[in-house]
């Protein structure tokens, strides 16, 4: 029986060893932590029964996802839930950015710049299902829909400030930001257009939704698909050299390239090696879990039923913020994301005190409290917040290194999304899967079409190891 071993248990791993199950292959998975899941799992961090997520948490691109909808992991205990209100951006004046499901209205609520956002998003949105089929995949290949591609693309090469041109009112011009901040790059930059419009159509297509019971669920059920077809999963088991691999058909990496450069060292092709050395890592991520009696009280009556929040005022301030994380300053008011999961997903509260979910974006390797920072930006969109706070985890960027070696110092996202590293991957070639080692594929977020809780980076690391084999690519 041909076999298949996956290194790395995170999201991509599971679906790339889930996928290689469903295509008859012996699969065997080796996760270094206790358990699986990579940036998808979950935990009681202050409270028993106060449910909080490790990293990811708000998955507008993964419940469309074509990895793992052909998993088809509702059959196997996933179930997704939504808030009544996306995401909110709020501004000083108490008025805010509104995203909502619907984009007609979201358009209505945007008011004089509801035309041009409904011209710039509602197309991408409407085929979502048909352009996911090219977006989520390398662009350096035959799209199987051009036409839809070619609409959705032609904005995508502008930098997030150019496109914010396109609005004229603060609300939809801060909207446009925090999405586009979604990409850690600085917003004068070219492509930061592209992340955030692939989460607006994403997100207007199947909503800003989170799983129910934590991101973790997401992990339970590629097991179950990966166990049901035979597949074995063995946790605790750190992969430091390639000799430490059983031997298999095809290997599948879900490493960020630094450590691919490490386990195989002078195995790798020159060129190879040294890219993988060279590759460049993205801002940091300082999180802070909250548990908030009553819930937070912010000023903006939308962000109280938002699943997410922005905070980071206006457009300009957004993106002086995002240059000075890239400069490697911390802003005095940096970007923050805060997610409030148990307004889909009330299992996650424990009778009124619930769960808030906080990241600011810091600069990369930051060692500093960013603590007070985040609580400021809180306190000056929702005043009277610290009063409600019970209890606080910090987790700082060295921390979530060590929980998630793919995400060293504190990059979450596996990776500066420049425009080589976006569109090529880990190195310059058409085959961004390959490692240069016949049968050995990287798998990770380092791949296109990049982070999330999608797994299309396992799956098409799977197709190429398919593809390598001379099997039938699903």
């Amino acid at each position: 029986m041909t076999s298949a071993v996956v290194v790395g248990g995170g999201p991509n791993g599971l679906a790339a060893a889930a996928l290689l199950a469903t295509a008859g292959l012996e699969v065997t998975l080796l996760e270094a932590a206790d358990e699986t899941g990579g940036g998808t799992r979950s935990y009681e961090a202050i409270r028993p029964g106060l449910l909080h997520d490790h990293c990811s948490a708000i998955h507008p691109m993964a419940v469309t996802s074509p990895a793992l909808r052909a998993l088809d992991l509702e059959r196997h205990g996933l179930r997704w839930r939504s808030a009544d209100i996306d995401c909110v951006h709020p501004l000083d004046d108490g008025s805010a950015g509104v995203l909502l499901r619907s984009v007609e209205e979201t358009a209505r609520m945007l008011g004089a710049d509801g035309d041009r956002y409904r011209a710039l998003v509602a197309s991408s949105a409407h085929h979502w299902d048909a352009l996911a089929q090219d977006v989520l995949r390398p662009l350096l290949r035959i799209p199987s829909h051009p036409l839809l591609l070619a609409r959705f693309g032609l904005p995508t090469p502008l930098p997030a400030t150019v496109l914010a041109r396109l609005f004229t009112t603060p609300q939809a011009q801060a909207l446009w930001a925090g999405v586009a901040a979604h990409a850690f790059r600085p917003l004068n930059r070219p492509l930061t257009s592209a992340i955030g419009l692939g989460i607006l159509a994403a997100g207007h297509a199947a909503g800003w939704a989170v799983a129910e019971g934590g991101s973790q669920a997401i992990a339970r059920s590629m097991e179950r698909v990966l166990r049901r077809h035979g597949g074995t999963i063995h946790t605790g088991v750190r992969i430091t050299d390639h000799r430490q691999i059983p031997p298999a058909d095809v290997t599948l990496l879900d490493l960020d390239p630094g450590q691919v450069a490490t386990v195989y060292g002078d195995r790798l092709p020159r060129r190879v090696r040294a890219a993988y050395r060279r590759f460049r890592r993205a801002s940091a991520a300082f999180k802070i879990d909250l548990a908030v009696e009553g819930g937070i009280p912010w000023r903006n009556e939308h962000a109280r039923r938002a699943g997410t929040v922005h905070l980071g005022g206006p457009l300009a301030e957004v993106a002086r913020a995002e240059q000075d994380v890239a400069a490697g300053r911390m802003p005095e008011r940096p970007f923050v994301l805060v997610g409030q999961q148990y307004l889909a997903d009330p299992s996650r509260s424990v009778g009124d005190v619930h769960p808030v979910w906080a990241y600011a974006h810091v600069p990369y390797g930051y060692d500093q409290d960013a603590t007070e920072a985040v609580l400021r930006q809180l306190e000056r969109f929702a005043p009277g917040v610290r009063d409600r706070i019970l209890g606080t985890r910090v987790t700082r960027p060295a921390d979530i290194a060590a929980a998630n070696p793919n995400f060293a110092g504190g990059d979450i996202m596996t990776g500066a999304k420049t425009v080589p590293q976006l569109v090529l991957g880990a190195r310059p070639t058409l085959k961004p899967y390959s490692t240069g080692l016949p049968g050995v594929f990287l798998c990770s977020a380092a791949t296109p079409p990049g982070p999330g809780a999608h797994g299309m980076c396992g799956a098409g690391a799977a197709a190429a190891a398919l593809r390598h084999l001379g099997a039938r690519v699903p």
